[in-house]
């Protein structure tokens, strides 16, 4: 099965209030240094692979599959690089793996960096996907977090993809920033329908200590225009309006956070990367704060193995190893409910059972038949299937139901991976 690759960049203009990832602003004579050591990482990665393998027992089997078919660039913010950075990250990934032509290749851009030269370097690297972190289209709100750019912005530069031949652009919105009301929530989405891109994301502001903003709100104070942020039943009530109105314009939600047009192919809008991370396939990660995810050998005890990076420069430049989790079948079966959940489409039980046995599913369907009659999953039988999906409302109390798959142990570690490694949640 094909790999994903995802590249860290933790640099940034300025660090925005509501940012809780492993990024923050340095001095550009960090930049160099940190590409160097990314490089480095890339070319020792089967290396570091087999001998993760040796200390598990070969549970990672004796080979690495070479083959890429999505690469990802995050962050941060990775269009911060010059040109020159930027071609040498892309020739190693492709030095040292094999990348398939019809490879989805995905950089993260802030609006206000994507002058004409470096679209032209995205060019000459591959690149086929841009993600724009908007957030929104009010530039009193995108300034009131720390955003640099404003709306007339992003439209030139919507139109200086295209015009160059990016067509394939994802736009990122976060409902419950400071001042946003029901109106502007609503312009915000018809502007962003109004583009006419293929991908959405939307995510509720996260409330936590690990970025300012939050920790503000915390401690119930005023700085980063915290007594504007919009209560819990206002956000809710801002992302399902968001969910239904982007349906009805034809861009159709098939993740929590995650909506696509319909396109010539099925689901070919969709993010093939970050697909990667919900259905647990395997994928690669380099840089600070960066996930792995790889299938072990068909062992009792050891179903796959995850490694992360440290989450600081100092720590990943000082050469902190990296942690390293074997994944039991017991965690995997939890990790196939809260992961598969989150698709539209949901799960497939059958699908599970073969893969896990009856006798690992069983204990869960107490669960799923409460969730079902509490309105938070629908389940639909057929001949040869048996699929279980969040309902609307599912959605929204997510959280509860994921918690209801999983042991403390599980939870903790769902918890601390953020659902997509630092991918699909808002720069």
């Amino acid at each position: 099965m094909p790999l994903g690759l995802y590249i860290s960049i933790p640099f940034c203009r300025t660090k925005c209030s509501y940012c809780n990832f492993a990024s923050d602003v340095f001095s550009k004579s960090a930049y160099e240094n940190y590409v160097a050591r990314v490089l480095e990482d890339i070319a020792n990665s089967r290396r570091f692979v087999l001998e993760m393998g040796g200390a598990f027992r070969s549970a990672l089997g004796s080979a690495l599959d070479d083959t890429v078919d999505s690469i990802y660039l995050g962050g941060g913010t990775p269009s911060i690089l010059d040109a020159a950075q930027l071609v040498r990250i892309f020739a190693a990934v492709r030095g040292q793996f094999a990348v398939t032509p019809d490879a989805e290749i995905t950089v993260e851009c802030a609006p206000g960096t994507l002058t004409p030269a470096l679209i032209e370097t995205l060019l000459q690297c591959g690149v086929n996907r841009v993600s724009l972190g908007v957030q929104s289209f009010v530039d009193r709100e995108a300034q009131s977090v720390g955003r640099l750019h404003n709306r007339s912005t992003v439209l030139q530069e919507i139109g200086r993809l295209r015009e160059a031949g990016v067509t394939n652009i994802s736009i990122d919105l976060i409902a419950g920033l400071p001042h946003q009301t029901a109106e502007s929530w609503a312009f915000s989405v018809a502007e962003t329908i109004a583009t006419g891109v293929p991908h959405v994301s939307v995510y509720m502001l996260e409330v936590d200590e690990d970025s300012r903003l939050g920790r503000e709100l915390i401690a119930g104070g005023a700085r980063y225009h915290a007594h504007f942020v919009p209560d819990d039943d206002a956000t809710a009530d801002f992302y399902q309006q968001a969910c239904e109105t982007l349906e009805s314009a034809g861009v159709a939600q098939y993740e929590i956070s995650n909506f696509a047009r319909a396109g010539f192919y099925l689901r070919e809008n969709e993010s093939r990367h970050n697909l990667k991370y919900w259905t647990r396939q395997p994928y690669l990660g380099f840089g600070v704060d960066a996930h792995s995810m790889l299938p072990a050998s068909l062992r009792e005890d050891c179903h796959a193995i995850r490694f992360a990076t440290p989450d600081s420069l100092d720590a990943y430049m000082n050469r902190v190893p990296h942690s390293v989790t074997p994944v039991s079948s017991e965690a995997a079966i939890e990790e196939a409910f809260f992961l598969g959940l989150r698709l539209n489409r949901g799960i497939d039980l059958e699908h599970l059972r073969l893969e896990f046995g009856i006798e690992a599913v069983a204990p869960r369907e107490a669960a799923i038949q409460q969730c079902v009659r509490e309105g938070l999953l629908e389940q639909q039988n057929t001949n040869s299937s048996t699929n279980l999906r969040l309902t609307p409302r599912g959605r929204l109390l997510s959280n509860e139901v994921f918690g209801r798959f999983l042991t403390e142990k599980t939870t903790e570690r769902a918890a601390e991976t953020k659902v997509g490694t630092g991918h699909v949640n808002p720069r």
